[in-house]
C-alpha cells in the first residue's frame, strides 16, 4: 500500500538529524532546530540571525518563528521531502 504524502513526509523527517547547533535543547538556548546539513550549510552569522529571530520571537510568547527570508530560502532544500 502506497504511503500517503503526510506519512512519506514524517519518514522522511524522521531520517534526517535534526538537531541545535550547540545539541542542547531549543527551549534552554532558544536555538533554533534544523536538519544537520543545513546547520553545516549555514555561515555563522546566518545562523546567528536565525537564532536572534527565534530567541526574540520566542520572549514575544511565541511557539513559531518564520525564519528570515534569505535563511529560509537557503535552508529550504534541506527540509524538503524527496
Amino acid at each position: 500500500m502506497a504511503l500517503k504524502k503526510s506519512q512519506r513526509s514524517l519518514k522522511a523527517w524522521t531520517k534526517q538529524k535534526w538537531r541545535t547547533k550547540s545539541g542542547k535543547p531549543s527551549g534552554k538556548t532558544g536555538e533554533r532546530y534544523l536538519p544537520e546539513k543545513a546547520i553545516k550549510a549555514m555561515s555563522k552569522e546566518e545562523y546567528a540571525a536565525t537564532t536572534r529571530a527565534k530567541r526574540s520571537g520566542s520572549a514575544a510568547g511565541k511557539q513559531f518563528v518564520k525564519q528570515p527570508k534569505k535563511i529560509a530560502k537557503k535552508t529550504k532544500r534541506f527540509r524538503r521531502v524527496k
